[in-house]
């Protein structure tokens, strides 16, 4: 079973745990992290081009004169595609970059990265951040104390002390365990969870 030192915000040791094999004593797979990351980047991607069809285009909804009897073509709308300001035909439209992958996928590709950040020793567990106060200062003093120039702080319940004395402080996020993401895990150098945060990933991924 994986076990880990627990220490408190000062860096001061306070004992060990053990943790969900399951969510943190995985093997390394590289690929499939790969997999799973590159579908989700390619999902926050957006088309850049996009032409409204006739459809789209606000207005043409009466038609502009009657079928017969005026000597000119008849029309159904003004919003056709052979009128000024009419609908586009055939025109281009948002690439979709999306591939689906689903919710199981995506709980292992963060297993096996909560995996990696423990094997590597990236992953810190402290057993509580408290701050009395909205200082930014304290909140980096902590960070210089876990060794942590870039991180992601994981909480358990919402802390508007720690959120906001740590929201403006480069290289670092602040998310709750249910925030918590494949992107944020991957780009930064220290993973800092707190003991309850823990509990509540054990429990939502293992």
């Amino acid at each position: 079973m994986a076990q880990i030192t627990v220490v408190d915000q000062n860096n001061n040791e306070i004992g060990k745990r053990e943790l969900n094999p399951n969510v943190f004593g995985l093997e390394p797979d590289a690929g499939y992290v790969h997999r799973v990351f590159t579908a989700l980047a390619s999902a926050q991607r957006s088309g850049t081009r996009k032409t409204k069809t006739r459809a789209e285009v606000s207005g043409g909804g009466k038609k502009p004169w009657r079928q017969k009897g005026t000597g000119r073509a008849r029309q159904g709308s003004i919003r056709a595609t052979q009128w000024r300001h009419g609908g586009i035909a055939h025109g281009p439209k948002p690439t979709v970059f999306a591939t689906r992958i689903n919710r199981k996928e995506r709980q292992r590709a963060m297993r096996l990265v909560l995996s990696d950040a423990l094997r590597e020793g990236r992953l810190v567990v402290v057993n509580k951040i408290d701050l009395p106060e909205i200082k930014t200062k304290s909140f980096i003093q902590i960070l210089s104390n876990l060794n942590a120039d870039s991180a992601v702080v994981v909480l358990a319940e919402p802390d508007r002390n720690v959120q906001l004395s740590g929201r403006n402080v480069p290289r670092t996020k602040i998310v709750l365990d249910g925030q918590l993401n494949l992107f944020d895990l991957l780009k930064t150098e220290r993973v800092i969870l707190t003991e309850a945060a823990v509990d509540k990933l054990e429990e939502r991924l293992g």
